[in-house]
């Protein structure tokens, strides 16, 4: 008995090997990633076409607009560089104004009997032609209608002149010469136009429209 108790108790100090479980395996195997699907890739290219797309829709607007400051400015450029002389020009008409009067101002007869008198008079006439001819090359150009239909856009009628001879609304005298600057007006002709004319003959148009109106007690 006592033989059999003193194995049990070894038996239970020193267990076998092979009853040893082994230690459970804890590191888990990461999943494959699934395969990307034909329709998943179609989709994926459609998108960044799509995001292409607009990306050069975007840079053919901006060049577009840029394409269009650069020409407006090189217009505003021209158009300043077209009319910078605008101020200058008008301030020059008074002077060949009273160039002009001075001339018209001598009687022809004493121009004719007094030499020096003579003399000035061609001097004021040729600084007059010479104010014109640097006009012209700056292309300021006389407004003297004479003989033409009245037009608003050009003309300013000062008074109307009862004349049996020419159309209504036409101009028979010039009181004051116009100018433009290229196709700019600078001042208006002022004019005199025609009243009555022949029997059945019409008035041009505009003779009466927005700036015709004339002075009818002058």
């Amino acid at each position: 008995m006592v033989e059999e108790r003193k194995k049990a108790e070894d038996e239970a100090q020193d267990p076998e090997v092979g009853d040893e479980s082994p230690a459970p395996d804890t590191e888990v195997a990461a999943p494959e990633p699934e395969a990307t699907t034909p329709d998943g890739r179609i989709e994926a290219l459609e998108v960044e076409v799509e995001r292409l797309r607009e990306a050069h829709n975007k840079a053919v607007r901006a060049a577009a607009e840029y394409d269009n400051a650069t020409k407006r400015a090189q217009r505003e450029l021209q158009e300043t560089r077209k009319f910078a002389i605008t101020g200058l020009a008008r301030d020059l008409l008074s002077t060949v104004d009273n160039l002009q009067r001075a001339v018209a101002a001598v009687p022809e007869d004493a121009i004719a009997e007094n030499e020096q008198l003579r003399n000035l008079v061609t001097g004021v006439q040729m600084i007059e032609r010479e104010v014109l001819g640097i006009f012209e090359g700056h292309n300021i150009q006389p407004v003297h209608p004479l003989g033409e239909p009245f037009d608003t856009h050009l003309h300013e009628a000062m008074f109307e002149i009862p004349d049996n001879d020419h159309p209504p609304g036409s101009v028979i005298q010039v009181v004051q010469t116009g100018y433009r600057l290229h196709d700019r007006l600078l001042r208006p002709a002022r004019v005199g136009i025609a009243k009555g004319g022949p029997k059945g003959a019409e008035a041009p148009a505009g003779a009466d429209g927005p700036g015709g109106q004339v002075d009818t007690k002058a």
